[in-house]
């Protein structure tokens, strides 16, 4: 069955950087773009970033020129490169996968910015 764990989130101050990590397993990950998200609390889920089988991404607005996300697929991963961080960008992050007409959510892993 489709797997998806998140790590690598915690307590950064504003303007810091962190990596987060996602390990797939249960599909063949090579194929299938591959999407961050994120919800603060009292907020709906919002869009991070996507990466594509071929490598494209693409980011949401709030997160452009800090955020770089990367595929390594002999190791089933997705990264998702933070910087600048901002008190905003507090939430729990999750890896999304969409995949015959369902859609896979991590656990998330939480990331707050604070000093």
């Amino acid at each position: 069955q489709v797997q998806l764990v998140e790590s690598g989130g915690g307590l950064v101050q504003p303007g810091g950087s962190l990596r987060l990590s996602c390990a797939a397993s249960g599909f063949t990950f090579s194929t299938y773009a591959m999407r961050w998200y994120r919800q603060a609390p009292g907020k709906e889920r919002e869009f991070v970033a996507r990466i594509n089988a071929d490598g494209n991404t693409n980011y949401g607005d709030s997160v452009k020129g800090r955020f770089a996300i990367s595929r390594d697929n002999a190791k089933n991963t997705v990264s998702l490169q933070m910087n600048s961080l901002k008190a905003e960008d507090t939430a729990v992050y999750y890896c999304n996968l969409f995949w015959g007409g369902v859609t896979y959510w991590g656990q998330g892993t939480q990331v707050t910015v604070s000093s």
